[in-house]
């Protein structure tokens, strides 16, 4: 078989995993992995600014705007003006998506980089170097894309990009 095939294969594998793993949590909190992920960063922060969400997940603040406005709109997180700074939103987690992290399933990404971590330095930049490359391949190096395996369409959650 040719490199290029075992390479496209190893590709939709993980295409697939992502793709399986968005059908699971979309069946069980009715969410997408981007959208669980801006909801653990807020838990772990106790509240969030928009422009630390989009800071610390390496996407636009449009597309953290996005992100917050389906999130408020599902109950999930709230708004308040920040009593130190008028000018300044923060973002808190409400109980129902306190419970939405508690139904999600075990995040994929979470499996990914424990098992990632523990590789040795070494190949560690070897596997980024490569994936940076297959991004560079299909002229996907700069699309805006957060550290989350997520199978949806990038325009869903870049609008206007």
């Amino acid at each position: 078989m040719k490199r290029s095939d075992i390479s496209l294969i190893a590709l939709r594998r993980i295409l697939r995993a992502t793709e399986l793993y968005g059908r699971e949590l979309a069946k069980s909190a009715g969410l997408t992995a981007v959208q669980i992920r801006v909801l653990q960063i807020v838990a772990e922060t106790g509240a969030s600014t928009p422009k630390a969400l989009s800071t610390r997940m390496g996407v636009s603040q449009a597309t953290i705007t996005t992100l917050i406005d389906r999130l408020v709109a599902k109950g999930l997180v709230s708004r308040q003006r920040s009593e130190a700074d008028r000018r300044q939103t923060n973002i808190f987690l409400t109980d129902e998506g306190r419970a939405s992290i508690a139904r999600a399933p075990d995040p994929l990404q979470d499996r990914y980089v424990d098992r990632f971590d523990a590789l040795p330095d070494w190949e560690q930049a070897m596997i980024v170097a490569a994936l940076e490359r297959v991004a560079s391949l299909l002229n996907a190096g700069d699309m805006d894309a957060a550290p989350v395996l997520d199978p949806g369409d990038i325009k869903r959650q870049t609008p206007g990009h």
